[in-house]
């Protein structure tokens, strides 16, 4: 039905459109999942105008970072509590504090707070809230970069590895919902916790990152507004959130969060032109909110196994952060401590492909100001130390005196057993796993350490066959034989060059018992191949044929003081003869016979009732390559046949008076024909192996492994 409109009735349509306007404009100031234009209290007023109503604040303000209303310059340092024994804290925070530094930042390795589902880890090295304590009574602000993702050079990125075990699988660093859910319920546990220690709360939390240079990896902009509305709704508007991207326009566009209260740091090469990179910030955060920040000043370099170790002048590092503090700018310094990657927590990288496998070495040393085992005597700290002591007001203090190092000597190393002869102590299930095909680690809800698979070999074999592994993560021994006496090593599958062995004559037996043992050097914490399986993640081939019917062990061995009882019993029993040799064999010959790897080790360092524990350092120059352990405490890898580290180190509060066990699994043959002996030495040694940089992981192989994995291009199971 038409109506014809008059003068009366366009005054109304006029008044109904203002009225529609007018609702649009309300509702649409209201922040969305991917897009948000201001932050308010429940109370109306803005963030920055609330913070300044408290009597603690931390705000941004005239380009400035504003504490307690007065002017504050961020001198900051990255420092990870998890990579530092606790007993240790303490001496490394005040070395730093002896930089001139005003601040801490760190991250938070999800993969370490909670190793399974919803199994919470706040002890030991995992002790968030007693550093956060311990910071806030050494007058530290804290900078804590949450993640999930954390990179720093941490296994998965900081991701726990049971995220790959999900069904559907999971997508990382997406807005996917079970990824999403996933991130909750670990936030749900982990904010709580960290409110009590707000600086406006009474803490010294001034500043909280989410995600990690997202800017580099994704645009997945769902995402990252969830992630602000996550702690948001646990933390309110009394912290600062911020992100951190690499001082580049991509970067920037994809990783900040502009017009929505988050504050947008950069980080760039050390050696840039910091003006330039400040300049661009600002476009990326509101005006008068771009306090010149340079999230990551790089004061030296990771290293991985196979090259040199990683080294940057001294007085050049100094003068390039003289130039950014004479811009008025504030900094962390990545790392002013790097410290250890214990256990199986160093990451790894790798190039354009999958195969350019670069594992991280044991050691987070870094070539930080302060090294590793807390050394300060060297130039790069006094460079930076001289050059801080101008933009701070008063003396610096001094460092502390440098913890007791000791050189305990010579350790003789007894051979325990054989890895194969343990696999019911070793394995979680003890029988293990039975399948069809190899399936890998996190199928088996296994993270870290080894797998060994095991078959036999077909009716079909041959002199010549050729034995191969479709895909291998990473690095793989291969024996054929059912006991010590005949068994018989026939090489290893590297990821990084073949994948495929030849077999022998005396190896080519039908029925003959195939074990493959597989060790997980380290997830991949960034780049394209993150998420990647561990162990044998599709086929094994004899010539064309995939074998199949096959048993697998996980072995994490995360629990070493049960497996070293078990040895123990049975060796004792053996030795006064409780034990007949017939009644288990193969152990009686490994007890008999000795040598060869893979085999459990066992030394003493007996430590007078009248010395104190001090530091040490283990050399490992006539081993091969394989895992410490000290009173059960997981050293990390040791791989001196290839380096370059050659020394693992070991903080004086992992020993005490009287014997302290040492447990080396030592992978492959020793290189020395006396009695086994490891040193204890007083310093660090970085000079072991024979490969020139990046040799080891070159990409000199590159045809041959493409030829060798064709099989990968057709078969996927």
């Amino acid at each position: 039905m038409l109506v014809k409109m008059g003068n009366h009735d366009h005054h109304l349509k006029g008044l109904l459109l203002l009225l529609l306007l007018l609702l649009f404009f309300f509702f649409s100031s209201f922040p969305s999942s991917s897009s948000c234009t201001s932050v308010t209290m429940q109370d109306g007023l803005p963030f920055q105008q609330l913070l300044s109503t408290n009597s603690r604040s931390f705000e941004i303000s005239g380009d400035m970072f504003v504490k307690d209303g007065l002017p504050f310059r961020i001198l900051g340092g990255e420092l990870h509590y998890f990579r530092i024994l606790p007993q240790l804290w303490k001496d490394r925070l005040l070395r730093a504090k002896a930089l001139g530094l005003n601040t801490i930042q760190t991250y938070v390795p999800w993969n370490l707070h909670e190793p399974d589902p919803e199994m919470l880890n706040f002890n030991g090295l995992a002790d968030l809230p007693a550093f956060l304590e311990l910071a806030h009574e050494l007058d530290f602000l804290v900078m804590l970069r949450i993640g999930p993702y954390i990179c720093g050079e941490w296994d998965f990125g900081g991701f726990p590895a049971w995220l790959l075990g999900l069904q559907p699988p999971v997508q990382l660093r997406s807005s996917s919902h079970l990824f999403l859910n996933m991130v909750d319920r670990w936030w749900d546990l982990l904010l709580p916790i960290l409110a009590p220690s707000l600086y406006t709360a009474g803490g010294c939390i001034i500043m909280i990152q989410i995600e990690n240079e997202y800017g580099s990896f994704g645009s997945d902009r769902v995402y990252l507004h969830h992630l602000l509305d996550t702690v948001r709704e646990h933390l309110g508007n009394n912290v600062i959130i911020y992100t951190t991207d690499g001082a580049a326009v991509e970067n920037l566009e994809n990783g900040s969060l502009q017009g929505c209260g988050v504050y947008t740091a950069i980080d760039f090469p050390t050696g840039s032109d910091p003006s330039s990179a400040f300049a661009l910030q600002k476009h990326y955060n509101p005006a008068g909110m771009s306090p010149p920040l340079s999230a990551e000043f790089y004061t030296g370099w990771l290293t991985h196994w196979g090259e040199r170790i990683a080294q940057t002048d001294a007085a050049s590092t100094a003068s390039n952060l003289d130039h950014v503090l004479s811009l008025n700018a504030s900094v962390v310094l990545y790392m002013v401590h790097g410290g250890t990657s214990f256990g199986f927590q160093s990451g790894a990288n790798t190039g354009a492909f999958s195969f350019d496998f670069q594992p991280d070495i044991t050691s987070y040393d870094y070539d930080a100001p302060i090294g590793e085992a807390g050394d300060v005597s060297n130039a790069k700290f006094q460079a930076i130390r001289e050059v801080m002591s101008r933009y701070v007001v008063g003396t610096l203090p001094d460092p502390p005196p440098l913890p007791e190092r000791r050189a305990y000597g010579l350790v003789t190393m007894d051979m325990l057993a054989s890895l194969f002869d343990l696999l019911e102590s070793l394995s979680q299930p003890p029988q293990g796993v039975s399948m069809d095909w190899p399936v890998p680690m996190e199928q088996l809800k296994q993270a870290s350490g080894f797998i060994l698979y095991r078959s036999k070999l077909p009716a079909s074999v041959q002199p010549g066959s050729k034995l191969s592994v479709v895909q291998v993560y990473d690095r793989a021994q291969v024996f054929v034989g059912n006991s010590s006496a005949n068994r018989m090593y026939l090489g290893t599958l590297e990821r990084w060059s073949a994948n495929s062995l030849t077999l022998a004559t005396a190896a080519a037996l039908p029925g003959s018992q195939l074990d493959i043992l597989v060790e997980n050097m380290g997830r991949v914490n960034y780049g394209p191949f993150m998420g990647e399986n561990k162990g044998i993640t599709e086929a094994v081939f004899l010539d064309d044929t995939p074998i199949l019917g096959w048993t697998a062990y996980p072995i994490e061995l995360n629990d070493i003081s049960k497996i070293t009882s078990n040895i123990m019993t049975r060796r004792r029993m053996y030795e006064f003869g409780v034990e007949a040799m017939t009644s288990d064999p193969d152990l009686a010959e490994d007890l008999q016979v000795g040598g060869g790897g893979p085999a459990f080790y066992r030394g003493v360092l007996k430590i007078e009732n009248s010395q104190k524990s001090a530091d040490t350092f283990i050399s490992f120059r006539g081993w091969t390559k394989g895992v410490a352990f000290v009173n059960g405490f997981n050293l990390g890898r040791f791989w001196p046949s290839v380096g370059p580290q050659c020394t693992l180190y070991v903080p004086a509060p992992l020993l005490h008076s009287g014997d302290n066990e040492l447990i080396l699994l030592e992978l492959e043959s020793l290189t020395t024909a006396t009695t086994p002996t490891v040193q204890f030495v007083n310093k660090g040694d970085f000079t072991c192996g024979i490969k020139s940089s990046k040799e080891l992981f070159s990409h000199k192989n590159l045809l041959a492994l493409c030829m060798t994995q064709s099989h990968s291009l057709e078969v996927h199971i």
